[in-house]
């Protein structure tokens, strides 16, 4: 029996796409998902994504960590659905979507597709960190000589920390480039390494520069391992509304996947 996929990549995040809208591809197993993900034994990604009908959207989003588990919002991995659906024609320049978070709305232009985010209203500041949640929950923390920093080790270790149990957390660290520019680096939970970008975890990202004072733009630009990311935001007393996450998203390859 073969599956058909198709693989995306935003800005070095990648995943694997399948079109099952027919409910053919069976969700509760968890080791195919795995299997698919690894890049030794199988077709290699952070994640795999579904793309489902919706009653009351153009399309769902259902979306698998690459350890096997369904995870939270992706912020890169929704922006790669939104060019996946245009690519099977389901949307032409316009969307709006469903997710675990709840609806998204998104617009395409060739490769670039900005996606809109929850609002996000808490913000924890500790001394040395900070915590929101944007779709998922990112811890971070600002560094200097960040191309140094060890970041599976230290992302693991905060990630699996008492704080953070018993869901984990993904763990993002952060160096400042100039006054709306910011260098991350991501520990993303469930693919428990460091990828090459994080689209919630940009998201969030920004919005804590922007909290703490480290930055007076409402658009950040936000550089990751694999490419560059824009956010743009509103804050309205302590919420923060409007939040957009723009950047490339484009196809590699589509086949065949044999179990």
């Amino acid at each position: 029996m073969f599956i058909d996929f198709y693989k995306f990549e935003g800005a070095g995040n990648d995943f694997v796409m399948i079109d099952n809208r027919n409910l053919s591809f069976d969700k509760s197993n968890n080791k195919l998902v795995n299997k698919m993900c690894n890049r030794r034994f199988g077709i290699g990604a952070d994640g795999l994504i579904l793309l489902e009908k919706s009653e009351k959207t153009d399309f769902k989003m259902i979306y698998f960590n690459s350890d096997g588990s369904e995870g939270t919002m992706c912020g890169n991995g929704g922006r790669c659905l939104v060019a996946f659906a245009k690519l099977l024609n389901i949307i032409d320049k316009e969307t709006v979507f469903e997710a675990i978070d709840g609806l998204h709305t998104a617009t395409i232009d060739e490769e670039m597709v900005k996606l809109g985010m929850v609002c996000v209203e808490n913000i924890e500041i500790n001394e040395n960190n900070c915590f929101l949640d944007t779709g998922s929950p990112h811890h971070i923390e600002m560094v200097s000589e960040l191309q140094n920093i060890d970041i599976v080790s230290l992302g693991r270790d905060i990630r699996n920390s008492k704080k953070y149990n018993p869901d984990g957390v993904n763990v993002n660290f952060v160096e400042q480039k100039n006054d709306n520019s910011f260098v991350i680096r991501t520990y993303e939970r469930g693919v428990e390494d460091e990828t090459l970008a994080c689209g919630t975890g940009a998201t969030a990202v920004a919005i804590a520069m922007y909290e703490l004072g480290k930055t007076k733009s409402k658009t950040v630009n936000i550089e990751v391992k694999g490419g560059e990311l824009q956010i743009s935001f509103e804050k309205n007393k302590n919420k923060y509304k409007k939040v957009f996450l723009k950047g490339p998203a484009k196809c590699t390859y589509n086949g065949k996947y044999r179990i």
